[in-house]
């Protein structure tokens, strides 16, 4: 017989690994009263190593431009309806100064797996922001490259690197992924992230076609054992040009538990309330930060260009300015008891544990 699920969550509880099997048993059987204990204890696991701050980063979604052809993605090189934009390095640098000025100390340059970006146009760039801004830090979120290209984009200054592993199982990675992507070399590039020094972030999609208890429960488990600096998990969302475009959506119950869970086995972390938690559900991300995350990312990139970078269907802050859009997030942190605060936001595990957070007014 299996271990009951409320001494699989009292173990969890107390610091212990779980395997990937009960991992999927914690998934596959909520219970109300259980599930609350848990949203419980990962706040209380939250605020033991950052109080009540949440950090911010400013998103700068630098290319919708992909050569990859992943079958969830709304930016997938086969998409022809598909907005394709690409900004400059100089418009790259003029939003992360704009950042600077509303508060950010972290810009995450994110885009689609765009040739363009080459190291000898990433390492200027991340020099340049690194030299105006030596305070930020520089987060990079371009998918796969060879170790050599990340350790010159390390040496050039980048802080992070955010690359979502999706799923720790191999044949789901396949039902994700065309065939010229491997798991096998997504799991590679994490570990060389790790190796070179990185703080790094992985991640996964809740809901995502084809996912089961199992998958989630190997997410898990993989996840406890390598500890990234930072996870962002969110619900998965169809885009009407893909070939997933009629399956469901993940879900936000799911979603929280699994927020939880994660702060609990990954106590540390960087967790984001993600914008696709805000589409499913207009309070989404407040609920994520209520469930252990401690993280949300604003909108920097111009709004011309914001509705292009499609990666699902319905994304929220697509047309509002940089500061509408950071002044809305702190004024939401604030109602349910949180604040925002002007820092590098590094994980616990890294930061000083001196370390003051300067609270905004």
């Amino acid at each position: 017989m299996s271990e009951p699920t409320d001494r699989l969550a009292a173990r969890l509880l107390a610091g212990e690994r779980l395997t990937a099997p009960e991992f999927a048993a914690l998934v596959a059987h909520p219970e109300p009263a259980r599930d609350e204990m848990l949203r419980k204890a990962a706040v209380e696991r939250r605020k033991a190593g950052y109080g009540s701050a949440v950090f911010v980063r400013g998103l700068i979604e630098i290319s919708s431009i992909c050569k990859n052809d992943c079958l969830y993605c709304g930016i997938r090189c086969g998409n022809p309806n598909a907005e394709r934009y690409r900004l400059t390095p100089e418009e790259i640098l003029r939003c992360a100064e704009e950042g600077y000025v509303l508060g950010f100390r972290t810009f995450v340059l994110q885009g689609g797996e765009d040739p363009f970006f080459t190291d000898e146009i990433l390492v200027p760039l991340i020099e340049t922001l690194k030299t105006r801004f030596p305070d930020c830090a520089v987060t990079l979120s371009l998918g796969e490259r060879s170790r050599d290209s990340y350790q010159t984009l390390f040496d050039a200054g980048a802080d992070r690197y955010l690359l979502r592993h999706e799923t720790a199982t191999k044949a789901h990675y396949e039902k994700l992924h065309p065939a010229s992507m491997s798991f096998e070399h997504r799991m590679q590039c994490l570990r060389e992230l790790r190796e070179i020094g990185y703080q790094v972030g992985a991640g996964f999609m809740v809901g995502s076609p084809f996912q089961t208890a199992e998958d989630l429960g190997r997410d898990l488990a993989f996840l406890q054992a390598f500890q990234p600096e930072m996870c962002g998990i969110g619900p998965f969302i169809p885009h009407r040009d893909t070939p997933f475009r009629d399956f469901p959506a993940g879900t936000l119950e799911l979603t929280l538990r699994l927020l939880s869970i994660l702060r609990l086995a990954c106590p540390n972390v960087l967790l984001p309330a993600t914008t696709a938690l805000g589409t499913i559900d207009p309070q989404g991300r407040e609920r994520g930060i209520l469930a252990g995350a401690n993280v949300v990312m604003p909108n920097l990139s111009p709004v011309s260009v914001r509705k292009k970078y499609a990666l699902y269907e319905g994304k929220i802050c697509t047309g509002e300015e940089s500061a509408q859009c950071r002044d809305c997030l702190a004024a939401r942190m604030r109602a349910i008891g949180y604040e925002i605060v002007v820092d590098r936001g590094d994980c616990a595990s890294i930061a000083a544990q001196s370390t003051q957070w300067k609270i905004e007014n």
